[in-house]
């Protein structure tokens, strides 16, 4: 039993299965995930609520956020990071935030003054671990219009910070950097059988995530070229060289990160090469 996550995770979180070769469906009304492997069912919650039902068993593994399993304390095996969220590969930060006009520097600052915030707990373990006294309440969403109207200060997730820029919110501090991670129930994992299935999930996961910056390229180009090719070309590994019917020719096949490729194509072209072909790819495993 599988616990996805629901919200603004889900669709991201799809993706990522349906890369790694599940085909996960569910219709917008239905919190019931259908998975095509017989030997997986799941269910879609909220990614807080994840880390507390594999805990309790209902789940054997599932998906939620670091900042989560810390929030509810929860006695879980981690058994990998998915760095990934809604818009990119970016680890999140839960951060202190007050107006740009506020007079607030430091955590001191705050004592006796009101924070609002969806990680209560955390929040309030990092205030006491700062010595400072400070009336905590939970927020129910939209948190960064509460200040300066309604409290003094607000912590809140942010990728890039472009939410507290636009609410002109200023970071006094981070709490804690996170990311997704895959978990799992203590007796689920001590199952021969569904740890093998559990790491079978999180390898092909992994791999999923590593192929997402990542192409192959393949080309064919002269043999008098290869040594110069190979100089140009940072591939993960040596790259692989075929023969072609001419014996004066070769082909060449390798992967390489995707935010290179309008670099090194021209200068492939220049060293001799032709028929470049870049493809995309669904999993990289090491």
């Amino acid at each position: 039993m599988l616990g996805l996550p629901k919200g603004s995770l889900e669709e991201s979180t799809k993706n990522l299965f349906g890369k790694a070769g599940w085909n996960i469906t569910t219709s917008s009304r239905s919190y019931t995930a259908s998975i095509d492997d017989p030997e997986l069912d799941g269910r879609f919650v909220r990614a807080q609520e994840v880390s507390r039902y594999v805990e309790h068993g209902f789940f054997d593994c599932g998906l939620t956020g670091h900042d989560w399993v810390l929030e509810n304390n929860s006695d879980v095996v981690e058994v990998c990071d998915l760095i990934y969220s809604k818009a990119s590969t970016l680890k999140s930060r839960w951060v202190l935030c007050v107006p740009e006009s506020s007079p607030v520097r430091t955590v001191a600052d705050l004592a006796g003054k009101r924070i609002a915030t969806e990680l209560f707990n955390t929040t309030k373990r990092y205030f006491a671990q700062k010595g400072v006294s400070a009336e905590i309440e939970f927020s129910w969403g939209a948190t960064e219009v509460k200040v300066p109207d309604l409290v003094d200060a607000i912590v809140d997730i942010t990728e890039t910070g472009s939410s507290l820029r636009a609410n002109k919110l200023r970071i006094v501090d981070t709490l804690l950097e996170t990311n997704t991670k895959f978990i799992a129930n203590k007796a689920s994992w001590a199952h021969p059988a569904k740890r093998k299935k559990i790491e079978t999930i999180a390898l092909l996961l992994r791999g999923a995530l590593e192929a997402g910056s990542k192409v192959g390229l393949k080309m064919n180009l002269p043999k008098a070229a290869l040594e110069s090719v190979a100089k140009a070309l940072p591939a993960l590994r040596n790259p692989t060289i075929s023969p072609l019917s001419s014996p004066d020719w070769i082909a060449l096949e390798t992967i390489i990160e995707e935010s290179v490729v309008r670099e090194i194509i021209p200068r492939l072209k220049e060293l001799g090469a032709e028929g470049i072909v870049e493809y995309p790819l669904n999993k990289v495993v090491y």
